[in-house]
């Protein structure tokens, strides 16, 4: 099975993720403040080596502190709402540098300093579908490809290359016409948000820092 489907599904299956019908959705929300330190709802789940992830506050925001070397694992919040009632995705981010090796076009390079991605599980788990919103190595900012392993994954180019690394970053995506525009089909249920750091096929070492994700109806 191609690595980073192997990583969907697992993850998937890891989530017990929820096809079950939401109530109704509040006009925003944040996954966590980080202000307490990380919160119940997140897990970790490891595929190769373990990025650590550490809640802090960087004198301009309380933050996750993503680190890795030759190791890629994820942070994952499950959750269960519908796209269409709440489409707006907000974070910011803030990277130390890309990774030279990264390459989002080939197996070998497919790691990122940064991403926040989006699951919509299926119940059939092969079918799972994912947006990625990476800050890419190679592939321009504004562009987007399927992931170098699935079909399954999009990788959206959110930011590229290390013009603005060093740099607090604040990001806004329609998850629900990312949705559309990439698959050409209307979005299940959202089932996951995660943030992941990875590093495992380069084998080289990233930092990476996620403010807040807040999930929205619309722009606020």
């Amino acid at each position: 099975m191609p690595q980073y489907l192997s990583r969907l599904l697992t993850a998937a299956a890891f989530l017990g993720l929820s096809l079950s019908t939401a109530g109704s959705s509040p006009r925003e929300r944040v996954l966590d403040d980080y202000q307490n330190g990380l919160a119940p709802g997140w897990e970790t789940k490891s595929f190769a080596g373990k990025t650590h992830y550490t809640a802090e506050h960087d004198d301009k925001q309380f933050c996750i502190k993503a680190t890795s070397t030759a190791a890629a694992s994820g942070l994952f919040h499950k959750i269960d709402y519908d796209a269409r009632e709440q489409p707006i995705l907000r974070w910011s981010w803030k990277i130390s540098h890309i990774l030279a090796k990264g390459d989002e076009r080939t197996k070998e390079g497919d790691d990122y300093a940064a991403r926040v991605y989006v699951v919509f599980p299926s119940v059939l788990f092969w079918k799972t579908k994912a947006l990625n919103y990476i800050w890419a190595n190679k592939l321009p900012r504004g562009e987007a490809l399927p992931n170098a392993f699935t079909a399954n994954a999009m990788m959206i180019a959110v930011e590229s290359g290390n013009g603005r690394a060093g740099q607090w970053l604040k990001e806004e995506r329609n998850i629900y016409e990312d949705f559309k525009k990439y698959f050409k089909t209307d979005p299940p249920k959202v089932g996951a948000i995660a943030i992941m750091t990875d590093t495992d096929n380069t084998g080289e070492s990233a930092t990476a820092w996620y403010g807040p994700i807040i999930i929205g109806r619309d722009r606020p």
